[in-house]
């Protein structure tokens, strides 16, 4: 639940970020400064985090659907999976975008 909220959330951040590039620069300047603020940096990163981990565990549903991973012991496994991966994919996305603004 706490991931659909943060996802719904960052949605309406990346959608007001768009339509104010779409605007004007004043709009565009504000809700930049919004997101490039320590929030706005937090608000994105759980974003990125909650998108990573809800593809991922789509991927573990969809092998559940196979009828694999159903045991007890491959479930605990995989959801373990599915937190550390999507933290490293957070990551990796966040740090790519770091570096793909020059620091900035």
């Amino acid at each position: 639940r706490a991931t659909g909220a943060i996802l719904y959330g960052g949605t309406l951040l990346l959608a007001a970020w768009i339509f104010a590039a779409a605007s004007n620069p004043e709009a565009f300047s504000t809700i930049n400064a919004i997101i490039r603020s320590p929030i706005g940096i937090v608000v994105i990163a759980g974003y990125v985090w909650a998108l990573m981990f809800h593809a991922m565990n789509g991927l573990r549903h969809l092998y559940w659907d196979s009828g694999r991973g159903l045991a007890p012991k491959t479930a605990t496994i995989t959801s373990w999976v599915v937190y550390i991966g999507s933290l490293l994919l957070a990551a990796f996305i966040l740090w790519a975008s770091y570096a793909a603004n020059g620091g900035a």
